[in-house]
């Protein structure tokens, strides 16, 4: 369980850091329902991406690709890229180092 509060992201979109340190984060992304966005964006992080559960169609460096449960990829730093959902259900984010702006 983590002691961080879950926070709204985007429309329809939680998040919720589960745990932390300078070099590595993980944060839990919810995506209510269908048609919620998480907006491209881009970071100068390592991203690592895990499907829980859900389906997203996602943009990475403009090339697009749908994902599902057990789906996992990694998304270079300073790399323009968002997703957008088509089942509702939820994405595990590992960020290295650590997105200081979440905290």
């Amino acid at each position: 369980m983590s002691d961080f509060p879950v926070v709204e992201a985007d429309p329809d979109v939680t998040r919720q850091v589960l745990a932390d340190h300078p070099d590595l984060m993980v944060v839990n992304f919810t995506f209510a329902k269908e048609g919620a966005e998480g907006k491209l964006h881009q970071h100068p992080h390592i991203q690592s991406t895990f499907v829980q559960s859900g389906r997203f169609k996602f943009t990475v460096a403009g090339r697009q690709f749908d994902v599902g449960p057990g789906d996992s990829f990694v998304i270079p730093g300073d790399t323009i890229h968002g997703c957008v959902c088509i089942e509702p259900g939820t994405l595990i984010d590992s960020f290295t180092p650590r997105r200081d702006d979440f905290l």
